[in-house]
């Protein structure tokens, strides 16, 4: 296994994603993780909630993957389908995930279980 699908999958096996995997630095109190593809159209409107939702919350924020451009980190996660949610709190730790577009009101709840 090539080495940057070895830290995907260690990352994955520890529940938990950082920097290295998400692109950009995580939120200090929480982050919204997006997985999508091109011609996903429930991903559009997911991104514009997850973005309203860190939008609202100090310390949060929101980060979409290409899903396609990032196949170990989607096999080490097991992303079945887009759009597929991770919310994850202050130390990269997944505490909630969900595939499919999510509700407004039921990402703000997730995310009381990060914050």
């Amino acid at each position: 296994m090539p080495q940057h699908e070895e830290a995907a999958a260690g990352a994955a096996a520890q529940g938990r994603l950082g920097a290295a995997e998400l692109g950009r630095e995580p939120g200090e109190r929480a982050t919204l993780v997006q997985f999508s593809s091109a011609f996903c159209q429930p991903c559009r409107v997911t991104r514009r909630i997850l973005a309203e939702v860190a939008g609202m919350v100090d310390g949060v924020v929101h980060v979409e993957i290409d899903a396609e451009r990032n196949l170990p980190l989607v096999r080490a996660l097991d992303v079945e389908k887009t759009p597929t949610v991770f919310v994850l709190d202050g130390a990269g730790r997944i505490v909630r995930r969900a595939a499919g577009m999510p509700r407004k009101a039921d990402v703000i709840a997730a995310l009381g279980a990060a914050v």
